[in-house]
């Protein structure tokens, strides 16, 4: 066979020239401006951001979908990339965390208490995740995307966000045990070995549900890949993973702190609240230090903001690059009411939970923090209840139909 005609049975891609030339503009622009009003550091985490955002999107790593087909369908490939995602991360944050530095420079873990606020908080973000359509990472990625349906599911996240801002004292309040991290109570080489133990038991029950389901494990369904498949995606699941990793692992380099999402959101809604002449600012969560000083500050100041907005941009230039960048602005009316419903219980949800699917879950477990498990374990049960309730609103549950074979 000639060149010309392998040339011609290649996959196809079909750029959409212009969301890329869009993306890519407002990065370079976003990072040269960064670099030259903050630092260089608040520059590389924008892009970093926006690193984050093509693996999201070219691995189609959402959390939301993976905990839903595992629970409607006995299907576990998502759940347990996730364990492989943690697994390696336990290994490269666990030592920089018992050590204190990373390069030279302190860094610390995200270790928040556990009790009543992350019960509530992770219930009710489970819920949301079924019914909003993502999780907070997933909603900035498919914004991002070209999701009009999510865009919608943003809005009322920082609404909600807000909304658990002014509500903090109270949740605050209720009974809660002091941040605990393994990593400090048991000593590096136990919380290593807890957490291995752990990641493996939660992906060999994976295995045995899904194989009692289908009789086999089921393949991931990946799209027919492009030419440049790494360029273009789609990207493997595992593929995915270990970038998101690494990406994190980044974040702790250089902000000293493992990668959060859902804070930015509580800052712009407080922030636009202050300009409708809200007085957030005498609120008490921003009465506090580091808030007061968040909402003083410019937005291009915040890491957290940064990397969102990278994110959304990185999403944008992937998915025009693997041309599926077409926005729909035709929502059925429950499919919206879902989004808006689902859109508060996250927002609010996050707040008192002190994350969400990447600050309390993700980063919180590589943070050896007591929460971190604590909003794995409710979130999913809120993930079983907002399953179930999808029907309701006319959002799709998958499941693989039987066949003869």
């Amino acid at each position: 066979m000639s060149n010309s005609s392998s040339l011609s049975m290649a996959p196809r891609v079909d750029l959409n020239v212009r969301p890329l030339g869009v993306a890519l503009f407002l990065l370079v622009l976003g990072a040269w401006y960064l670099a030259q009003a903050v630092s260089g550091r608040q520059s590389a985490l924008y892009i970093v951001g926006a690193l984050l955002g093509v693996a999201l999107y070219h691995a189609a790593f959402g959390f939301t979908s993976a905990w839903r087909v595992f629970i409607a369908d006995g299907r576990g490939a998502g759940l347990r990339a996730q364990m492989v995602m943690l697994a390696v991360g336990v290994a490269l944050f666990f030592p920089a965390l018992a050590a204190g530095t990373l390069f030279g420079n302190p860094v610390t873990g995200l270790v928040q208490p556990a009790g009543t606020s992350v019960i509530f908080g992770a219930f009710i973000f489970g819920i949301g995740m079924q019914l909003g359509g993502g999780c907070a990472s997933g909603t900035l990625y498919t914004v991002g995307g070209g999701s009009t349906r999510m865009i919608v599911t943003l809005l009322f996240f920082i609404i909600g966000s807000l909304i658990g801002t002014a509500h903090m004292p109270f949740w605050t309040s209720m009974p809660q045990l002091a941040p605990l991290s393994a990593v400090k109570e048991l000593g590096l080489a136990p919380a290593l070995a807890l957490n291995w133990g752990i990641f493996a038991l939660i992906a060999f029950i994976t295995i045995v549900v899904e194989k009692r389901r289908h009789g086999k494990l089921v393949p991931a369904h990946v799209q027919p890949p492009h030419r440049s498949p790494w360029l273009h995606g789609p990207w493997p699941l595992l593929a995915g993973a270990l970038a998101l990793v690494v990406l994190n692992f980044a974040t702790l380099a250089l902000s000293g702190r493992p990668w959060g999402v859902t804070s930015a959101f509580a800052l712009w809604g407080a922030k636009a609240a202050a300009v409708m002449g809200i007085d957030t600012a005498s609120w008490a969560y921003w009465s506090t230090k580091a808030n007061a000083a968040a909402l003083a500050s410019p937005i291009s100041q915040d890491v957290t903001s940064v990397m969102d907005i990278g994110i959304v941009l990185g999403a944008m230039l992937a998915a025009a690059l693997a041309g599926r960048y077409a926005p729909v602005w035709r929502l059925p009316l429950r499919s919206l009411i879902a989004a808006i419903v689902g859109g508060l219980l996250l927002g609010y949800g996050a707040r008192l939970a002190y994350g969400c699917n990447i600050g309390a879950y993700f980063s919180g477990i590589l943070s050896g923090s007591l929460h971190g498990w604590l909003w794995l374990v409710v979130a999913f049960i809120g993930n079983v209840v907002g399953t179930r309730l999808r029907p309701f609103f006319g959002l799709e549950v998958e499941r693989l139909k039987p066949t003869a074979c």
